[in-house]
């Protein structure tokens, strides 16, 4: 059977704190019907698409706090996009601020299937930024005071036989700078790789030295380069443009097997872009250039594999 899966990134201008949650998931709603109108099967999310990007500010107010966070997914207030993913029959990929029953705080995504069925979960281990604010700037990177790291590994997990029942991994923004995360997916044979990220238009610890098309270049560039040291496709997608007067890039990207960007965002706005990921381009890598199969891999791998575990046969 074919192994082609339409995917799509779904790429959000700013939220801003004034904005309702209705009136964000309205949005998300619009561009999950704008990719499934387009054939697309599987829709990529930012990371933290239900609010603006709260940790740039110092809350004290543990109250106001939990309004940016989910006690479950759905929750009340996300219900309705993952009914509408259900209508049309398309999957998503979508980040949330986590808030367990046990009171712990993740920065975290799912990935859910066609049928709503929830495939795979992941919390974000590369967290930014500082935990205590830096004195004197007006935005802040404080993902540390807000989150715990992510206690889940990279775990790799299987699609459904509607989608060519691909080897899937997720990331989350920061994570997709580090090549430890995308390496232990490699190992475990990943076929498409996803990511949502809300990276500053501008140096967030400080400084002049990052401009904003430098840091869309590295985005691009983290994304192209794991991509194809992995042989896996990846797709890679923003919460951009001006938010609360915070500058976030954009540059939302769909990558294949080659490290070739086959579709990428040209706005910082609300933008859908859509590629065929032919799940069979990753042998080329896998089986040639990186062809660690598990009888060929020396041993000093077999710790990592015996900690990730094993992916569900297809």
């Amino acid at each position: 059977m074919s192994r082609i899966l339409r995917i799509a990134g779904a790429q959000m201008g700013g939220n801003q704190k004034a904005d309702s949650r209705r009136q964000i998931l309205d949005r998300m709603i619009a561009l999950l019907e704008r990719a499934a109108g387009q054939g697309a099967k599987l829709v990529v999310f930012p990371e933290l698409p239900f609010t603006t990007f709260f940790p740039r500010w110092l809350i004290e107010s543990t109250q106001e706090l939990d309004t940016y966070f989910e006690r479950e997914l759905p929750g009340p207030q996300t219900q309705p996009l993952f009914d509408r993913a259900r209508e049309l029959g398309v999957g998503m990929y979508v980040g949330y601020a986590e808030l367990t029953p046990q009171g712990r705080r993740y920065n975290s995504a799912v990935t859910v299937g066609p049928d709503g069925a929830i495939l795979g979960k992941y919390r974000k281990i590369h967290l930014p930024g500082t935990v205590e604010p830096r004195i004197g700037d007006r935005f802040q990177q404080l993902e540390k005071r807000y989150f715990e790291y992510g206690d889940l590994g990279f775990p790799a997990f299987r699609g459904p036989e509607a989608w060519g029942s691909p080897v899937a991994g997720m990331l989350i923004c920061n994570d997709r700078r580090w090549p430890e995360g995308w390496r232990v997916y490699g190992l475990q044979g990943v076929e498409l790789m996803l990511i949502g990220y809300n990276s500053a238009a501008y140096d967030p610890m400080g400084g002049t030295t990052e401009s904003a098309d430098l840091r869309t270049f590295h985005s691009t560039l983290a994304v192209q380069a794991n991509a194809y040291m992995n042989a896996t496709w990846a797709v890679s997608v923003a919460k951009a443009g001006d938010e609360d007067g915070s500058g976030l890039i954009g540059g939302s990207v769909i990558v294949n097997p080659n490290g070739i960007a086959v579709a990428q965002a040209t706005t910082l706005g609300d933008e859908v872009i859509v590629a065929d990921a032919d799940f069979d381009a990753c042998r080329q890598g896998k089986e040639k250039m990186f062809n660690f199969a598990a009888h060929r891999r020396p041993q000093w791998y077999r710790p990592i594999i015996d900690q990730v575990g094993a992916v569900p046969p297809a």
